[in-house]
């Protein structure tokens, strides 16, 4: 991760496709979903919105699908479908603003599904890198906005949350969410993440005093169980790699990486450029980096 940070001045080193996807998902996930987020939060309970970024998995998987290809079977479809009506069933509770809040939240969430997927494109560009470019990027004109927006300065001891926060909230959660979606592709990545809510709803019953509903319960049952459908998912048929070239995080045990290392390596989580030779064959596997293939 320090040698990447080291490197994070100098984008250009890498390819033209793997900068434009760098690009696109800080503008979705660094700029545009944040706001959005934001002006959402302004209009509903915390609670609620906390629920309602469940949305992003149901956004992931469609654009998965009508974009970017990435295979989803019908027990996916079901969990997606369950987990968008348990969000809009979260609207009841909002009164008035619950739709325009919604809208909101919906259109943050298509522009983080926006840069699931963009992220989990991403080849060579170390984690640190792609979550250094967005914190700089999209940390600098969220700031901006606030002190636009907001009357007054911060002062040093909000600032010192927000830097803990981010470091935690944002940092290391995105570098290890990158990780997650280069493995497991963006939808099912996103289906382990869509557990963020709970804990939204949970901290805003502790810490800001707001009430839990019956009907938010409900909700995060329906979508407890989208959760535990999709998870146990198994996917295997026969496939070919092309010859292929590149890096990321990887060990020795999936049945794509037979390159040789010093004594020891090969059982641990490492990254380096290394080179495939085309093979054909049918394993259980997930829609990572090996596997980018169609379906019929």
């Amino acid at each position: 991760m320090l040698s990447g940070l080291r490197n994070a001045r100098n984008p250009f080193k890498y390819s033209a496709t793997n900068r434009s996807y760098l690009a696109g998902a800080v503008f979705f996930g660094g700029l545009t979903g944040p706001v959005l987020l934001l002006l959402g939060l302004s209009m509903a309970g915390a609670a609620s919105v906390s629920l309602w970024l469940n949305l992003e998995l149901a956004a992931t998987a469609i654009l998965g699908v009508l974009l970017f290809k990435e295979h989803i079977s019908r027990r996916s479809i079901l969990a997606v479908l369950l987990t968008l009506s348990a969000s809009f069933l979260l609207t009841v509770n909002e009164g008035s603003s619950g739709p325009k809040a919604g809208l909101l939240v919906l259109a943050a969430c298509f522009a983080w599904g926006m840069d699931n997927h963009l992220t989990a494109l991403i080849e060579d560009i170390p984690a640190s890198v792609t979550t250094f470019w967005k914190g700089l990027v999209a940390g600098s004109v969220n700031l901006s906005l606030g002190l636009v927006f907001e009357n007054g300065s911060p002062s040093a001891a909000m600032l010192g949350i927000a830097v803990l926060i981010g470091v935690f909230a944002y940092g290391l959660s995105i570098v290890l969410y990158i990780q997650s979606a280069q493995h497991l592709g963006a939808t099912r990545s996103q289906i382990i993440f869509s557990s963020s809510p709970f804990w939204g709803m949970l901290i805003s019953f502790l810490i800001l005093g707001e009430s839990i509903s019956l009907l938010q319960i409900s909700a995060a049952l329906i979508m407890l169980s989208s959760i535990i459908l999709i998870i146990n998912e198994h996917h295997s048929h026969e496939h070919r790699h092309e010859d292929q070239e590149h890096s990321h995080w990887h060990r020795h045990e999936d049945g794509h990486h037979d390159h040789q290392h010093a004594a020891g390596l090969s059982d641990v989580w490492h990254s380096h450029p290394h080179r495939h030779e085309a093979k054909t064959h049918s394993h259980v596997h997930m829609p990572d980096v090996h596997h980018r293939h169609s379906h019929k």
